[in-house]
């Protein structure tokens, strides 16, 4: 029984696999693991240049204005397009700025219907940063523009936080896309504790944990050997943790990070908190580069993302595995629906 409220997938990056795997992902609607009924907010012409180019027979249903609801009546036989701004001009591995104005139209209009609720939750096709830049895009990526756009009038906009979850392995990175030599600078306990409370309310309201476990990564080398291989972990990573669990969350560390992730480590945790961007990214790119999906904590609605890039070399080739968008648009319907239901259920876990 198909939901009444559909998922939306903004387009992405004409130039990149976007197109590819959203047209992949519908033809594989069937598959033992099945794919959620969604809509696509973007251009349909777009699609069908796609389509026969990559010679897949996938008829598109373009939905007018306001009818967002139809699609999950229609996504068993079309794939449900909301047409939407100007036209992509760019082609298959060729990026221009030309389609910039294309790719955020397909946000803003995702976007209006979670905030309207007429879509259940919001997963974003990968967009090409540099791409957007030139066409004077202020943000520096996807997550920063939601969080803007998801700020209540004269409100600060929400803190959003990075996860990277997949079946074996759920990391967050405290410290995102900054330089390396920035990161000690930009850690703060209040920056952790922050962090922690986010994943801690999430996890139970969306992943269904009732008392989420999360463990934090040493910033140092054997989490600093007690200040000798470096202060931070005693003196920033040691008291935020020491704050969470003072507020009754299930948070443990320092941790030496090259010991946490072989399998006995990783089933005494639920989430995994690094304190920068590659530190936890590797492991769960290693471990579930397929499956790994890419999920917006502490934003008001449910957004998910595939756990790769625009992929330019290989758009419109053929080749490219549309398993990172399946999972992504499995994952934000289990999200959105647990929310929906009232969040955390005692004894499940967050990697089932």
């Amino acid at each position: 029984m198909p939901h009444a409220v559909p998922l939306v997938l903004s387009q992405g990056e004409p130039a990149g696999i976007g197109p590819d795997i959203a047209l992949l992902a519908w033809l594989r609607r069937r598959a033992a693991l099945p794919v959620p009924a969604f809509l696509v907010a973007g251009d349909p012409d777009l699609l069908a240049a796609r389509a026969r180019a990559l010679g897949l027979s996938v008829p598109l249903a373009p939905l007018a204005e306001g009818a967002a609801a139809q699609a999950a009546e229609l996504f068993d036989t079309a794939l449900p397009v909301l047409p939407c701004g100007p036209s992509a001009t760019a082609r298959p591995g060729h990026p221009d700025a030309s389609s910039a104005p294309c790719v955020l139209a397909g946000l803003e209009a995702a976007l209006a219907l979670v905030a309207s609720r007429r879509a259940a939750a919001l997963v974003t096709n990968p967009l090409a940063k540099s791409v957007m830049y030139q066409a004077g895009f202020p943000f520096p990526g996807h997550t920063e523009f939601l969080a803007a756009r998801a700020a209540a009038p004269g409100a600060p906009p929400p803190r959003p936080v990075m996860m990277i979850w997949s079946p074996l392995l759920a990391v967050v990175p405290a410290t995102i896309h900054i330089p390396y030599a920035e990161v000690p600078r930009r850690l703060t306990a209040g920056l952790l504790v922050e962090t922690g409370r986010i994943v801690a309310r999430d996890m139970a309201r969306r992943f269904g944990v009732a008392r989420p476990r999360l463990a934090f990564c040493g910033l140092n080398p054997h989490a600093g050997e007690d200040g000798t291989l470096g202060g931070e972990d005693e003196a920033v990573v040691r008291p935020a943790v020491a704050a969470l669990r003072a507020e009754g969350i299930a948070a443990t560390g320092p941790l030496p990070a090259d010991t946490l992730f072989h399998p006995e480590a990783r089933a005494g945790y639920d989430v995994a908190v690094g304190m920068y961007h590659d530190q936890v990214l590797i492991p769960a790119k290693t471990l579930a580069f397929h499956d790994g999906v890419n999920v917006t904590l502490g934003l008001p609605f449910v957004r998910t993302s595939p756990d790769h890039g625009t992929a330019f070399p290989i758009a419109g080739t053929g080749r490219a595995d549309p398993s990172s968008l399946m999972a992504a648009l499995r994952l934000a319907r289990r999200l959105a629906d647990a929310e929906a239901a009232g969040g955390a259920r005692p004894q499940e876990a967050a990697t089932a």
